[in-house]
């Protein structure tokens, strides 16, 4: 069994009603008391246990936490229902993460989706980031409303996405000025590991390689550093298409 402990996280995984609970209380604070006010209102039970009990379960805990299953609060859908659901729409974003295996990056590239409103975001089951508490921690609770997809093949993935009419940029620090680039309609981002960077086989299968243009001394950005400033210029892109049609 697994346990959230931000308050955020709390509050995101009780709105996102998705299945949790009971919600243990050791110290109620003026912020528990509000998540203990959410989660009646949601029918969550709340059990009052001491706050040497709550060590045991949660070390991390702030007088507080939510017990969920064995998993990180994914919105999960298969990447086969997500193409499905598009329908005739002609702009989405999908996010493809090769291996990225640091809860703290995946908690952060988690809350950049959501801010900038990617539609997916697509992983290698088994081979990327575990820890619901630390996803949720550093996502701010986006874990619970950012869909999620994992395959055994991104390889595979990528071609049912480019037979869906994506077109698909894979991230390097050598690739052309993102901004030079048209990101609008239907457009797949792919990220590479922490260490690698993009496979071989990943790099080969892409449309174009995209950089962001910088002077800093330092040779790369952090992965979700990097994935928040490709993501704003894609949503930048598209809200700019609107405005103009």
């Amino acid at each position: 069994m697994t346990y959230l402990t931000g308050f955020h996280a709390i509050e995101e995984r009780i709105k996102a009603d998705v299945a949790c609970g009971p919600l243990l209380v050791a110290k109620a604070g003026p912020r528990a008391k509000e998540l203990v006010s959410l989660a009646v209102n949601n029918k969550i039970r709340v059990d009052r246990v001491g706050t040497f009990d709550l060590d045991g379960l949660a070390p991390n805990h702030r007088g507080i936490a939510l017990q969920v299953e064995d998993d990180d609060g994914r919105a999960d859908i298969s990447l086969e229902e997500f193409i499905a659901g598009l329908g005739e729409r002609r702009n989405a974003l999908v996010l493809i993460l090769d291996e990225i295996t640091d809860p703290h990056n995946y908690g952060a590239i988690l809350r950049c989706c959501d801010q900038f409103g990617a539609d997916l975001v697509l992983g290698r089951n088994r081979r990327s980031a575990k820890n619901a508490d630390i996803i949720s921690k550093t996502s701010a609770g986006a874990v619970s409303w950012v869909p999620q997809a994992e395959t055994p093949n991104l390889v595979r993935a990528m071609e049912d996405l480019k037979e869906a009419g994506f077109w698909i940029y894979g991230a390097d620090m050598q690739g052309e000025a993102v901004h030079t680039k048209d990101l609008t309609g239907r457009t797949a981002l792919v990220l590479g590991s922490e260490g690698a960077g993009l496979s071989r086989l990943l790099r080969e299968r892409c449309d174009a390689m995209v950089g962001i243009p910088s002077v800093g001394r330092i040779d790369s950005l952090n992965v979700s550093v990097a994935a928040g400033v490709l993501l704003y210029e894609v949503s930048r892109q598209k809200v700019d298409a609107r405005q103009r049609s």
